[in-house]
């Protein structure tokens, strides 16, 4: 590989310690995602530790003083002062606390003897910002996907007389507050959920195929408000881990989620006229699709600080927020379609099958990744599995006796047995 090759996977390591009125930032990277240095060897294979030391203050503003953005107090902070560089061998276990790496990066240099191909290199830096004060609010923008193909940051804020923060996400993950208040939390996190929901096409056919059959607000509402409350259970019930930790159960929800897409578009076409028991089913999918809210959640919680509640409070309102949106445009455009383009029941029939079609296909595709797992049958997914098999009972049985209710009070069955037919 040459040194203007884009390296495939990178990952970084960053400690953020406010001192007084200096905020030390340690920076640990590849030394391959330094593109564009002079590579020079003393030997075949062998790199020249001393030529490559003293190029890495200019790799550095290259690379990665001119992408991290600092703020304190919502104040952007200016570039900072480079005050140490260091090359590192891939044995060094150095950056697993702050004190360990701040000591090593500040330490001698590598021998110049040493024998080490500069493809295994770890480049460190020390970053110094000009601060007011140690205990001001403080928020980084870490742009570094210019580094690599993927890019997998790991990020460890030392705030003063307070624990050490740990964050790890991939790519650009936007401004983050390293301790933000309440309303900080709440607004990041209404925006996350709100994007999730625009985003989660799976989410969105499902919310489809729900509302399709529906003109009248009352059981418009009872719909949505059934969807909301059972979303809302389960992702709070996951967001404390009250839910199997294993690696098959988010696969199974993905392909039960693909089962309720597809059990509502052929209901759609099958049963059109009893629409009464909808908010049933909304309901019982509603928990199925509130776990597969909480995988998109689960990622992003380091983000919320001390204030989990409020976070996952947001998240569930911007989750409702971004359905209401689909649904103001939805309702309109269907209710345009079936006046000027096609009659309402064939529109329906149209719109689920092409549902049902892809959801098909993802229920199978997500199912052979299932198949992959072995499920492990313990007394808290046992439990798990009896209660949704209860909720599923009691639904059918709502179902079957509202059927036999409506059927009871049909025209036909209100006749005279012995009330001849007319010829």
């Amino acid at each position: 590989m040459s040194a203007h090759d884009i390296p495939v996977d990178v990952a970084v390591h960053l400690f953020l310690a406010p001192h007084a009125q200096t905020l030390k930032l340690l920076v640990r990277v590849p030394l391959p995602a330094l593109r564009d240095l002079d590579i020079r060897e003393r030997a075949p294979g062998v790199a020249d530790l001393p030529a490559l030391t003293r190029q890495l203050p200019d790799g550095a503003t290259l690379w990665i003083t001119g992408f991290l953005e600092l703020q304190e107090d919502s104040r952007v902070l200016p570039l900072p002062k480079i005050s140490a560089v260091q090359l590192s061998l891939p044995s060094d276990r150095s950056f697993l606390t702050y004190e360990k790496a701040l000591a090593h990066t500040l330490g001698p240099t590598l021998p110049a003897d040493t024998n080490a191909p500069w493809t295994q290199l770890y480049a460190d830096f020390v970053l110094e910002y000009p601060i007011r004060s140690a205990n001001s609010k403080f928020a980084i923008n870490p742009r570094l996907r210019t580094l690599a193909a993927r890019v997998v940051t790991t990020l460890r804020y030392l705030p003063p007389n307070s624990p050490e923060r740990a964050f790890e996400f991939e790519g650009n993950p936007g401004l983050i507050t390293l301790d933000p208040s309440w309303t900080q939390a709440a607004r990041r996190f209404v925006g996350l959920g709100f994007r999730h929901i625009l985003d989660g096409i799976d989410h969105l056919l499902f919310l489809v195929c729900l509302v399709l059959p529906l003109r009248r607000v009352k059981p418009l509402i009872g719909v949505v408000t059934a969807f909301t409350a059972a979303h809302s259970i389960t992702l709070i019930a996951a967001a404390f881990d009250a839910t199997p930790n294993a690696l098959w159960f988010p696969p199974m929800i993905e392909t039960l989620i693909a089962v309720s897409i597809v059990y509502m578009g052929l209901e759609n076409i099958a049963t059109p006229p009893l629409r009464n028991h909808r908010w049933l089913f909304a309901f019982a999918f509603g928990l199925i699709h509130g776990f597969g809210f909480s995988f998109a959640l689960k990622e992003r919680m380091q983000f919320a600080g001390d204030h989990l509640l409020a976070s996952l409070l947001a998240f569930n309102l911007g989750v409702e927020l971004g359905q209401l949106a689909v649904l103001a445009v939805l309702l309109p455009g269907l209710a345009l379609l079936f006046r000027c383009v096609v009659a309402e029941r064939m529109g329906i029939i149209i719109i689920s099958a092409l549902v049902v079609h892809t959801a098909w296909h993802w229920m199978l595709e997500r199912f052979t990744v299932l198949r992959k797992y072995d499920i492990e049958w313990t007394p808290g997914v046992l439990a798990l599995v009896l209660r949704a098999a209860f909720i599923m009972v009691l639904i059918s049985g709502v179902v079957w006796y509202r059927r036999k209710t409506m059927a009871s009070k049909s025209p036909e069955s209100s006749e005279p047995a012995g009330r001849p037919s007319a010829q």
